[in-house]
């Protein structure tokens, strides 16, 4: 078993809550209320700065020159293709870009933001991609269970999200990390690696948390 596939188990009943959460669901059925969903991509805008930053970060604090050009690949798909796409689809649910940068972290993109740069600032580029793993692995896997219960035909939109996020481009992404990953923690002390399993319940935990924030409107 991967140090990767280990962490996905010991994590196993939070993603699973996570991947059952009303947000998750409804946008599935494509039954989440609209609101919900502009309050969700105004958010996420303020969290992909942040982790544009985080990424920057492990680019810095990589040894290879074979994983700095992963990581700086990374941090060119999030900052100048997927930004951009979320800026895009967010006119499709009438949010400019206007009101992205006048937007307000709310206390759970904050607090899950000040987890990742905590991390990025003072550990090296392993905890970096163990911090931002529950991330990239955990919306591929909901975009694709999404997908594979059908598409919501009544809800175009919701059905664009999980072409994105269902994407085998978007799923290369989680992959690289798992190798790297997978890779680095090979001779580390099982006390380093029992800090990294903390590091990634951590993560886990605020991404559910973001999520929750999001259905219940929480400032």
């Amino acid at each position: 078993m991967s140090f990767t596939q280990y962490l996905r188990i010991q994590a196993n009943d939070l993603w699973s809550k996570e991947q059952s959460h009303p947000f998750i669901q409804e946008i599935g059925s494509g039954k989440l209320p609209l609101e919900k969903f502009q309050y969700f991509m105004k958010q996420d805008y303020i969290f992909l700065i942040e982790y544009c930053r985080v990424i920057s970060l492990c680019v810095a604090k990589t040894e290879k020159i074979s994983d700095m050009n992963f990581f700086s690949s990374l941090l060119h798909e999030t900052l100048d293709i997927e930004m951009d796409l979320h800026i895009s689809f967010c006119k499709d649910f009438d949010i400019s870009k206007q009101d992205l940068e006048k937007t307000f972290p709310s206390n759970a993109t904050e607090s899950y933001t000040n987890h990742l740069l905590k991390v990025a600032y003072s550990k090296s580029a392993l905890d970096i991609a163990v911090s931002i793993l529950p991330c990239a692995w955990g919306y591929s896997e909901i975009g694709q269970k999404l997908k594979s219960n059908g598409l919501p035909l009544n809800a175009p939109l919701y059905s664009k999200w999980i072409e994105l996020y269902s994407s085998v481009e978007f799923e290369e992404l989680a992959i690289q990390i798992k190798k790297y990953i997978d890779l680095e923690s090979q001779n580390i002390s099982d006390q380093y690696k029992k800090n990294l399993e903390n590091i990634f319940i951590s993560s886990s935990n605020h991404e559910y948390n973001f999520w929750d924030s999001a259905y219940k409107l929480s400032p």
